[in-house]
């Protein structure tokens, strides 16, 4: 039979086996990574009075063109001219540099959604490719996408 220290003994160290393993699977690795975001003072009024998350995709969208040019909508937009998320957002910019912005993501949930989850997979560390990737695999179910 055994003692109750030993039984003592072993519940300690099956409590700290267990301890070790869950706060080692809780723990998430976020990669440094900053996301260049436009000031929100450069938006327009109607980006300003969007709720929080819109805003934050347009801060992203309009300054990253190098990333959500390749990252396709799957809203319908590409029926409007759009050939790619990025179009979501802006609609050019004059030869000074200037952006025009494009108000169709201001009431499309999908285009945020998107730009969301690009912001978030770049934040942990993943590639554009990989967040592409992600992407179609994920809204290809709404529709077609809008890179030709």
């Amino acid at each position: 039979m055994i003692s109750k220290t030993r039984k003592l003994l072993f519940l300690s160290l099956i409590v700290v086996l267990l301890s070790t393993v869950i706060s080692a699977c809780s723990t998430s690795e976020k990669s440094d990574v900053h996301l260049y975001m436009m000031p929100m003072d450069q938006m327009p009024a109607d980006v300003q009075a969007a709720p929080v998350a819109v805003q934050e995709a347009y801060q992203f969208a309009s300054i990253n063109p190098d990333v959500m040019k390749d990252i396709p909508c799957y809203c319908g937009c590409g029926d409007i001219g759009h050939t790619s998320n990025y179009d979501c957002y802006v609609s050019g910019a004059d030869a000074q540099g200037n952006i025009q912005f494009d108000n169709h993501a201001l009431g499309c949930s999908i285009c945020v959604d998107i730009t969301k989850d690009v912001m978030r997979m770049l934040q942990d560390g993943k590639s554009p490719q990989e967040a592409r990737a992600y992407v179609d695999a994920t809204y290809s179910k709404y529709g077609i996408s809008n890179i030709p």
